[in-house]
């Protein structure tokens, strides 16, 4: 059995470095993920991506800061005001450094991601970047995880040494939560204008969204050129008003990373590729970026992930090491080499 001419076609420019249009993506989104073909999209994106960015690991870190009912009102997030399934807490300083020091311990971690509620304050925020940059290694960058703020406020977190944050116009906002588009992509305007590096992703992805409305958003990411793209499936978490949607598989979700980082051979701003949550398939597909996380997470109804659907840092490099990845990258250009620790008899 061989693959169609057509998508043969697509593939072999992709292996030239061509990036598929948006018609060509919309054909490999639609491909049966069981397929032949499909397959052949996995295999090319993870042979194109390897080669783009020389078989380069990207080990991150997430730390939530607080769980509380939030005005987002996502419904596919355990937070959501009205239905929100967390109780009120919030991390102490002291928990917050114990646990960036324990993230960053290894030195392996490039960016450590600091998440908020979509309402935060940007002084307090601040205060706690402060502090972690000093108990982190230097090679390591913080990255914002909050909500929506403008080009004063990104200035503001660039001057105290946020390098980027993750923001996304994610899939039907609007229309599965109370956040508004327009704001949505004024934020990301705001990264790209302050100098701020943009981490985007095509999330959260469900079951009934269709092909175009995957390459929508994806396009999004690269039109403001975006320096991770990324995809993530919602977990069709109980409580939570999409739950009865359900959840793509992680091949499914494979196929989609790897049109993501076939598109982006046009985007030259793109350096990593990202799959979430982190799994093999994702990582043999075209993603070589993957997040362990500690504290609140919107996917998760335990208070610290870390204990439950998040993984530690040290399981994160593991599962880089298994993906076959020979080093991982750092914050400041240079790079440690990936192989498996084993303890010492």
């Amino acid at each position: 059995m061989k693959t169609t001419q057509t998508i043969e076609r697509i593939l072999d420019a992709a292996m030239e470095g061509k990036a598929p249009s948006r018609q060509e993506c919309l054909e490999l989104l639609g491909l049966p993920a069981t397929s032949l073909e499909a397959a052949a999209l996995r295999v090319t994106a993870d042979a194109v991506s390897r080669n783009r960015f020389g078989n380069q690991g990207v080990l991150q870190a997430q730390i939530g800061l607080e769980t509380a009912p939030c005005p987002g009102g996502c419904g596919f997030c355990v937070f959501g005001d009205g239905h929100c399934i967390s109780e009120r807490k919030s991390l102490s300083d002291e928990e917050i450094l114990l646990r960036a020091r324990e993230a960053t311990a290894d030195g392996d971690v490039r960016v450590l991601f600091l998440m908020t509620m979509h309402s935060f304050d940007l002084d307090r925020f601040l205060e706690i970047v402060r502090q972690v940059k000093i108990v982190i290694p230097s090679h390591t960058e913080v990255i914002a995880n909050v909500g929506d703020f403008d080009l004063s406020q990104a200035q503001t977190m660039k001057a105290c040494g946020v390098s980027g944050a993750y923001h996304v116009c994610r899939l039907r906002e609007g229309e599965d939560n109370r956040l508004d588009p327009a704001v949505r992509k004024k934020t990301l305007h705001a990264i790209r204008q302050a100098g701020m590096d943009l981490y985007f992703c095509v999330e959260p992805i469900g079951p009934e969204h269709s092909n175009e409305e995957l390459m929508d958003q994806m396009t999004i990411g690269f039109e403001y050129g975006c320096f991770q793209h990324a995809a993530m499936r919602r977990v069709a978490v109980p409580g939570t008003p999409l739950c009865a949607r359900g959840q793509i598989t992680e091949l499914r979700q494979a196929q989609v990373v790897a049109v993501v980082a076939l598109a982006a051979l046009g985007c030259p701003e793109v350096k990593n590729i990202g799959v979430h949550e982190p799994n093999l398939l994702g990582l043999t597909a075209g993603a070589n970026a993957i997040s362990a996380e500690t504290g609140a997470n919107p996917r998760d109804t335990e208070f610290d992930t870390a204990l439950n659907r998040g993984r530690n840092s040290s399981a994160g490099r593991v599962m880089l090491w298994e993906a076959g990845f020979t080093s991982l990258q750092c914050g400041d250009g240079t790079t440690v080499p990936l192989d498996l620790h084993v303890p010492a008899q």
